[in-house]
């Protein structure tokens, strides 16, 4: 295919697609690895992997043959039945989270807003039907965040843009400043009429930020003390992004929470959310007051056991780290070398960002011209979340790109 009919495409997408996204001008066909090509041929380094939703990266033979075989079998059938691959899922997610928050169960729909939306839901009616505290209506979150597209979740994200035109929003709702220190004054804002409190153990879209060290411990504590229920949007963070399994457990934080929303790359690309509760705060639900008709259903959950095992049979926990840490140093040489240009570098394991004094997208711009795909987080920091198998040549080649976009 041409140039010419990619170009007929695009013009075509423009016509009857509703135009709410703004998308790079590339209609991709294909992929290998770490590697994406677009209809008229053109090779690319994707470094974005599905904005961190192909950890396997693209055509990984396992993960293929998984989606294969299932859909060869069972593609859906809904909850109104058992389904083996959700229950098996279920368990590889509960081996994995026991070390930092115990005993858990899993609830299982299509996305990350929905399973943000799983876990206010349960929040609430934790504190309303199991603890009898109708009073605790609140739900806090923190400015810069971003936790969906529903109305729920929008109320909650802390940036105007994704709010503006959608109001009036839920009056329980509540947006806290960032913090600034572990013990910021912010906590006090946490009482014993609070429901729930949502936080991002790193703000992916809101610009890879890291809240002050020892911040989502005092949280944890804060919480415990006020019988607030505590709430990690870990849908960019989960998976093995930052070298853990969960971005909770990253050595550096020590903080559980009661639930956890995960998707993204749980399922290698194929659409799939999870809420991942304690024991405890999962007596919340009871049978009928939730549900999903696709959530959880044989080929999402089939992808999903294939990605965990994948993931712990090729150690690639391990390899993020050395990535993450390979990446970090090629982006502080670049901090110093544009440092006119450059506010600092962000980020843990192979979610990072290059953090720019003014709009980062035409430096994502440059790059995309160069053969390398990046994206934008927070208006003005260049974020690399490749697939989690990518090597140090494909980093290092991004790295060049990226000094060749800032210097042009």
């Amino acid at each position: 295919m041409t140039r010419d009919h990619m170009q007929q495409l695009i013009e075509t997408a423009q016509r009857v697609l509703v135009q709410n996204y703004r998308p790079q001008p590339l209609v991709l066909a294909r992929g290998e690895g770490a590697w994406v090509w677009d209809v008229a041929g053109n090779r690319y380094l994707d470094l974005t992997a599905g904005i961190a939703a192909c950890p396997l990266g693209h055509g990984h033979p396992k993960l293929a043959a998984a989606i294969a075989e299932q859909a060869k079998q069972l593609i859906h059938v809904s909850n109104l039945f058992y389904i083996e691959p959700q229950i098996r899922l279920a368990e590889e997610l509960a081996l994995r989270a026991a070390p930092s928050m115990g005993a858990v169960r899993s609830f299982f729909c299509n996305s990350g807003a929905e399973a943000n939306e799983a876990a206010l839901k349960l929040a609430k009616r934790y504190q309303t039907t199991v603890l009898g505290r109708p009073e605790r209506t609140s739900v806090l979150s923190f400015e810069g965040s971003f936790h969906g597209r529903s109305i729920a979740t929008v109320a909650l994200t802390g940036q105007e843009k994704y709010r503006s035109g959608f109001g009036p929003l839920i009056e329980w709702a509540r947006i806290l400043p960032w913090p600034t220190t572990a013990l910021d004054p912010v906590l006090q804002q946490i009482t014993e009429l609070t429901c729930a409190v949502i936080i991002e153990p790193i703000q992916a879209e809101g610009g890879i930020r890291i809240p002050p060290q020892g911040f989502l411990r005092a949280l944890r504590d804060r919480c415990t003390a006020t019988g607030t229920v505590l709430i990690f949007d870990e849908v960019q963070t989960g998976i093995g992004r930052l070298g853990a399994w969960f971005g909770h457990q990253h050595p550096e934080e020590g903080a559980a929470p009661d639930v956890m929303s995960l998707a993204k790359g749980l399922a290698g690309g194929v659409p799939i959310g999870a809420m991942v509760a304690t024991d405890a705060l999962a007596q919340g639900f009871a049978a009928g007051s939730h549900a999903s008709t696709f959530g959880g259903n044989p080929l999402a959950t089939a992808a999903g056991l294939c990605v965990l095992r994948t993931i712990a049979e090729e150690r690639l926990l391990d390899h993020v780290t050395a990535m993450g840490e390979h990446l970090a140093r090629g982006l502080a040489r670049l901090a110093t070398q544009h440092a006119a240009r450059v506010r600092g570098v962000r980020g843990r394991g192979l979610l990072r960002g290059l953090a720019l004094d003014g709009d980062a997208t035409p430096v994502v711009q440059r790059c995309r011209e160069g053969g390398v795909l990046l994206s934008v987080a927070g208006g003005t920091v260049v974020r690399f979340a490749p697939p989690l198998i990518v090597v140090q040549a494909e980093l290092d080649q991004g790295i060049e790109a990226l000094d060749a976009a800032l210097g042009a």
